[in-house]
């Protein structure tokens, strides 16, 4: 015990007003660092208002800080840092006005919920390219083929008819019938 009040009175007086600070708010238990974060954001807008101030009294051409121009940079950051939430009955009437709207019924089962696989994006399709055979030109080029030329010229190519492949395209899982 003798240890722990040794500690306080070689701590800083800055340290000391900060666990007064919580003391008084009544926070009793708190890490040691919580004091040097507080000391850390203290010191730290203290430089920045007085930064602030400074420039304020160089614009007005005065040859010093004074405490209107401290107050000036004081208003600044409170009107440009913090913001003050909204009034009591302002957030009530919102928030009445968005609970009047019913929330849509779930029909969910176990798990998580997804959406029909007909409105997801990411669902897996195939595409087959399955060519359009007649089934007389298969025969014709059959019988051609054992007297014919191994290399037949670009005339004899034209008149076989083309073959265009016919595109297929279905869903991975697709639905079954109910």
């Amino acid at each position: 015990m003798f240890e722990k009040e040794e500690r306080e009175e070689e701590m800083p007086r800055d340290a000391k007003i900060v666990k007064a600070l919580l003391k008084s708010m009544g926070v009793g238990e708190y890490e040691p660092r919580v004091v040097h974060q507080f000391l850390e954001l203290w010191y730290r807008y203290v430089v920045d208002v007085l930064t602030d101030a400074q420039v304020y009294s160089e614009h007005a051409g005065k040859p010093a800080i004074d405490t209107d121009d401290i107050k000036l940079a004081i208003q600044t950051k409170v009107n440009f840092s913090f913001s003050q939430p909204p009034p009591r009955e302002v957030l009530l009437e919102l928030a009445s006005n968005r609970n009047k709207i019913p929330l849509p019924k779930s029909i969910a089962g176990p798990g998580i919920s997804l959406p029909p696989e007909e409105d997801t994006l990411i669902s897996p399709n195939y595409q087959l390219a399955l060519p359009k055979r007649p089934h007389q030109a298969i025969e014709e080029t059959e019988e051609d083929e054992e007297g014919a030329n191994p290399n037949p010229s670009q005339e004899q190519k034209s008149d076989q008819p083309q073959q265009t492949p016919q595109r297929v395209s279905f869903p991975l899982a697709a639905k079954r019938p109910r």
